[in-house]
């Protein structure tokens, strides 16, 4: 899916990620947060994380994404908390990102592991400006159980792009990181994120269907429809763990 069709798809999300509000402020609670914290979000789409923390722990930090709409969105939500000048959102590659080593408390990467090709790579780009003994917080999927065969392509992933529970923790414990905490999502927040996309996708398209995308973007809606009735909303897990290197 392209860029723009994410910035369609997510226009009326604040969290960019199948996690709810008290979820989100529930992982800040275990993070123990303060006002020294700086954290680094990669892929920090909306930059609901960073601003939402920086106005409840007053943290300081940076955010990097790729999107000039989520963006402009971020730095609205900023602006509106009160927190323009406790935070910063770069417009850059995050996976070419780079910045001071050991530079901070806390990096992020929620829902985007695609940045450094799947989890291991990612958590490569995490390591450098992280500070020793600080926090990776990782928004990955995983297979609550297996899937049939045909769930990969329908799914538009490949079979070992995710992996069970215990296979995930594996994955950090290569990579050496300690999984130490982990906050995760659950059907309805699989519902709230998904379904409500598929309302702003069928309005845009009620209201663009002149857009040189709309025979794509329907494609897209009918695609994401099927998949997640089939087997998203019974074979998809998503979580936030959080490791110590």
């Amino acid at each position: 899916m392209s860029l723009r069709f994410h910035e369609i798809a997510e226009s009326r999300h604040r969290i960019l990620n199948p996690l709810t509000d008290d979820k989100l402020n529930l992982l800040g609670e275990i993070c123990g947060i303060t006002p020294e914290t700086r954290q680094l979000d990669l892929a920090c789409g909306k930059g609901e994380l960073l601003a939402r923390w920086a106005s409840r722990y007053g943290l300081t930090g940076v955010g990097v994404d790729i999107s000039k709409v989520f963006l402009a969105a971020a730095r609205d939500r900023a602006h509106e908390l009160g927190v323009s000048e406790q935070v910063t959102f770069v417009e850059a590659d995050a996976a070419e990102y780079k910045d001071k080593p050991g530079a901070y408390d806390i990096v992020s990467c929620l829902g985007a592991t695609w940045i450094g090709d799947g989890l291991l790579g990612t958590l490569d780009l995490m390591r450098p400006p992280l500070r020793a003994g600080g926090l990776a917080l990782v928004g990955e999927c995983y297979w609550p159980t297996p899937p049939p065969d045909e769930a990969y392509e329908s799914l538009g992933i490949t079979r070992d792009t995710f992996t069970s529970l215990a296979g995930t923790g594996e994955r950090f414990e290569s990579a050496g990181f300690e999984l130490v905490e982990m906050v995760m999502s659950n059907v309805d927040s699989w519902d709230r994120y998904v379904a409500s996309q598929w309302w702003t996708l069928s309005e845009w398209l009620q209201h663009n269907s002149e857009d040189p995308d709309a025979p794509a973007i329907r494609d897209f809606l009918n695609q994401s429809r099927r998949s997640h009735l089939e087997y998203g909303r019974q074979y998809l897990g998503w979580g936030v763990f959080v490791l110590r290197s």
